[in-house]
């Protein structure tokens, strides 16, 4: 790969010159083994380690079909889907790429005894299949993780709802967390000129889930004025979630726990921030079996104590089972709970008669089409959102990494250096950097 680290590194490198490389047959990847699927049995989540399962190595190079880029991988970031594959859960994505592998011979390629993981990338578009017009070889880009096919009629009005809609790196193969990877054409994305590699790697999955969630009239279709309520405002969701609030003129009630968090919050131009750990809310009894209405509405009454007497108009929820309940609660009558993940556990539980009775609604987002990825990364290529990484780590350490993801030992986003050497590279557009550079830096080592 050093051919190719050299003509990115070079900066004068043309699109022949990229073109004209050769691609080794094998390259180094992160990845999990289907053999070791059963390891963590009898272990409970929170001990499972994916330092375990989580290995380092060289791969064959898959062949490139219609419709395809190999992309030279600079850089990566952690997401809660690599965590989640590096321990088989909910399920093994070994049955993902079964099921892929059995929709014909480009399918089958993912089928393999081994997983690339890793849903985010920032690199060097090497070369393209068949049928690819906007990109070449040679351009600097990043990647959004929605995988479509788009060849029924169900994801023409939104691509998220097409039948052959997978999740790059976690529901397919040969993901980011390497140094190469193989996406689809319409994945791609000008990579912000003023971040470093790993800078502009870290927005790509999450930014987008926030967009569609928050911004989207997919999901909560925010518009001015409006209070939202973010968990975990200062996390790799919610850093997104408040920063778009601000940016769209809503005001957002940021859901913290502790204070080191709720500087991060203040610091983005979040005014309203409920820090868990002082106010020490308990929606669950010790055994988690049952939930307590009475910390429903001692929540509710601290919003509105924040707000002037308000309720929340659109909820930002990723927490899941934990705060599910009490999400429903504090909403105002004809409000929106957004929902995108349950990192707390998926088994929510809510009293129906107050989303009926006051006419609320919940509404699924998984991720964002390729329109509002476009729109998300453009915000970022902009200066208008930023992304939040706070530490990285080198693509030998992405198991480490991952833990730390695992444990929510870390803020922000994880980034993980692929083919980069080192932090720092990647900068075209210094004026703009410098300009931006205090928002760019703002979760870095905390």
């Amino acid at each position: 790969m050093q051919n190719i680290l050299d003509a990115i590194e070079s900066g004068n490198a043309t699109s022949e010159d990229f073109a004209n490389l050769e691609i080794p047959d094998h390259y180094r990847a992160a990845f999990v083994r289907k053999e070791d699927a059963g390891m963590f049995e009898g272990i409970d989540s929170r001990d499972k380690d994916p330092r375990k399962s989580l290995h380092v190595d060289d791969v064959p190079l898959p062949e490139l079909g219609p419709g395809e880029a190999l992309v030279a991988v600079m850089a990566s970031a952690i997401n809660y889907n690599t965590v989640w594959t590096s321990i088989f859960e909910p399920v093994s994505t070994f049955g993902f790429l079964e099921r892929l592998g059995r929709t014909g011979d480009l399918g089958k390629r993912h089928d393999l005894p081994y997983h690339v993981v890793g849903s985010d990338l920032s690199g060097v578009v090497l070369a393209t299949g068949p049928g690819v017009q906007k990109w070449h070889a040679g351009d600097r880009v990043v990647a959004h993780c929605l995988s479509v096919e788009l060849e029924g009629p169900d994801g023409h009005n939104d691509t998220m709802l097409d039948t052959e809609q997978r999740i790059w790196g976690f529901e397919t193969n040969f993901g980011g967390l390497a140094h190469v990877a193989l996406v689809k054409a319409n994945q791609l994305m000008p990579k912000p000129e003023h971040l470093t590699w790993e800078e502009a790697a870290s927005p790509g999955l999450v930014n987008a889930t926030a967009y569609r969630q928050l911004v989207s009239a997919n999901g909560g279709n925010m518009k001015q004025g409006d209070n939202v309520l973010v968990w975990g405002a200062s996390g790799g969701l919610g850093g997104f979630a408040t920063q778009y609030a601000i940016n769209g003129g809503a005001t957002p009630v940021c859901v913290v726990s502790n204070e080191e968090k709720a500087k991060i919050a203040r610091s983005m131009g979040a005014e309203l921030i409920i820090n868990r750990s002082e106010e020490n809310y308990q929606f669950w009894n010790e055994e988690g079996t049952k939930q307590n209405p009475k910390e429903w509405k001692r929540f509710g009454a601290k919003i509105r104590e924040l707000t002037g007497g308000e309720d929340i108009d659109i909820v930002f929820e990723h927490p899941g089972r934990e705060t599910f309940g009490a999400s429903v609660f504090v909403t105002r009558k004809g409000g929106v709970i957004t929902t995108c993940a349950s990192t707390s556990g998926y088994m929510h539980e809510y009293d129906n008669r107050y989303l009926w009775m006051n006419l609320k609604r919940i509404i699924s987002s998984h991720f964002a089409n390729y329109r509002e990825s476009w729109e998300a990364n453009r915000l970022i290529a902009k200066g208008a959102i930023h992304p939040t990484l706070s530490k990285v780590y080198s693509l030998d350490e992405v198991g480490q990494a991952s833990l730390d993801v695992h444990k929510n030992a870390h803020q922000g986003k994880v980034g993980v250096l692929c083919l980069s050497p080192e932090p720092g590279l990647g900068v075209l557009n210094h004026e703009m950097r410098d300009k931006h550079i205090n928002e760019i830096n703002r979760f870095r080592g905390v």
